[in-house]
């Protein structure tokens, strides 16, 4: 399994763990917990996806000779 792949899956698990936090914590009542779950899952995908926009701007300047 190549990395990028690995980190595709690892990206819908954390959104279908904050998916399912957030709606037991909403339906218990707990509207606040619910949203700071959501954002931490956001935190924890936005962590993943950075190395891969970073490498994306890299190859970007490369390919336009922008350095």
């Amino acid at each position: 399994m190549t990395p990028e792949i690995r980190d595709v899956f690892r990206i819908f698990a954390v959104g279908f763990i904050a998916a399912i936090l957030h709606t037991v914590l909403k339906q218990s009542g707990k509207e606040d917990f619910a949203h700071w779950a959501t954002l931490v899952g956001f935190v924890a995908v936005l962590a993943i996806v950075v190395g891969y926009i970073d490498h994306l701007y890299r190859e970007i300047t490369s390919v336009f000779l922008l350095q």
